[in-house]
Parts: structure tokens; sequence; C-alpha cells
């Protein structure tokens, strides 16, 4: 059986959902999306302008992707109510990435005014997905207003450090049936393996692809290293041991005294 993420009645393929932010260009972007074949692209609202004369990044997203607007620049929930207002009246849909940051050095998530924020999206019928400090307690508060997802850091934004909050985010997935994306600080596809091998549902990336030598390569072998991942995860991973044990038996070869 094919092994399909189903979101607000989506079918995700690749688990790997991407950013569209600091490329060189919206064709290499576009290359990038297409060589990792990505699903889910998350785009800023301060970045799209279906009015504007000059090449507008939406027309550089591959067709098949759902676009999942963020609101990037929010610094409380009203910002971010408003920013998801004007995104869906602009006709960039419903699917909205809740991202609230009033601190600007480390750009950590403000938890209390993204959940306001999704509490009153989510009843106005968008697909809401927060991104958030791991917290247990608060992610279970997002999923019971209608989070379709929660979106914890992995390591502060564009810091590429990987996954410096994982036996928080391990928690968080094994009390919580929201399925569980790691967003930020992601550096290499041997991170995102990581998050897939404990449980995530997906993971998102943008700055380690976008900034890389070769965003093209770098964004199939994140497809790839999510997939194995993923194929980890479900095949049941071995226990790990404090002790050796030998894979051949030691005994019954050689006689004793030889």
């Amino acid at each position: 059986m094919e092994d399909i993420l189903e979101i607000a009645g989506v079918n995700i393929k690749c688990r790997l959902f991407a950013g569209t932010g600091k490329f060189s260009s919206n064709a290499l972007m576009r290359e990038a999306l297409l060589a990792a074949g990505v699903d889910v692209v998350t785009v800023a609202l301060r970045r799209v302008d279906s009015s504007a004369k000059a090449e507008n990044i939406i027309d550089y997203v591959p067709s098949h992707c759902k676009v999942m607007i963020n609101t990037s620049g929010a610094r409380n929930a009203e910002e971010a109510i408003r920013i998801a207002r004007l995104a869906k009246a602009a006709g960039s849909g419903n699917w909205i990435k809740i991202e609230v940051v009033a601190d600007s050095k480390y750009l950590l998530p403000d938890n209390m005014e993204t959940l306001k924020a999704t509490e009153v999206l989510a009843k106005e019928g968008f697909v809401v997905f927060p991104y958030m400090s791991p917290d247990l307690s608060m992610a279970r508060r997002f999923a019971d207003c209608g989070a379709a997802a929660v979106m914890p850091l992995g390591s502060p934004i564009g810091t590429n450090r990987g996954i410096r909050t994982e036996e928080l985010v391990e928690i968080m997935i094994r009390e919580i049936k929201t399925p569980i994306i790691v967003d930020a600080g992601l550096g290499k596809p041997s991170d995102a393996c990581k998050c897939m091998e404990m449980g995530c549902a997906a993971v998102m990336v943008n700055t380690a692809i976008a900034v890389s030598g070769n965003p093209v390569e770098l964004s199939r072998a994140f497809s790839m290293a999510v997939d194995a991942g993923r194929r980890a995860y479900l095949s049941g991973l071995p226990a790990t041991a404090t002790e050796a044990k030998a894979s051949s038996p030691l005994t019954g070869f050689l006689r004793e005294g030889d």
C-alpha cells in the first residue's frame, strides 16, 4: 500500500515540505522543487503580488504543488490573522502556516500569540499549521483547537544546526495524534532522515537547500533522506542495547582447547 500523508483531504506523497525564500532566482527555486518532487511549498505573503508586472514567485511554483502561505513578519496574533485573511482574499487559498515572531535576535516563535491566531483561523475554516517552540502542553492545545499539524522547530530558523529539540519532539510524537512536522534549522539530509525515523509526519526545509552550492542536487538528497527515514520508521527500527550482541554464534565451531 502506498504511504501517503493526508491533510485536510489533500494527499501528499512527498513528505519534504519546502520553502521558497533565499534562492538566487525563481527559476532555480522551481528546478529544485521539481527535482525533489515536493508537493507542499510555503510562500511569504509579502513576496506574492498577482498584479505586479515583474515576475511573480507563484508563477514559478510547480502547478501540482499545494501552496501554504506563511505569516512571516507577524509580531502578534492580530497581524497573523490579518495576513491569513488577506492571502485568502487574494486567491492564495486557505492553507496557512502561522509564524508569529516577536524576538528579532533568535527568531523564536511566540507560542501564546500563535495559539490565539490558530484558534481564530481554525474556526474560520483555514487549514492551520502553527510554527512553535516544542512543548507538549502547547502542542495539545494546538491540536485541540483544530490545527491540521503542529510544526515544532528543530533549531532556530536558518541556523542549519539540525534537530537540537529531539527529545521534546519525540515526546510530542508519542503523546498527540496530530501530525508533527519539524520546521526550521535542519541543515543536512541526515537531519531530515533522523526526524522521519523518530516518527515525524514530514519535515520543512528552506535555508539549507536555497543557500547551498547546488540547490537542485541538495533538494533531491533531502527528498531521498526523508523517504529513507520514513521507510525505516515504518519497518520498525530495532531497540538499542548497552552490551554487544554477536550477529553470528560464538560457540559450536571451535572445540575448547584447540
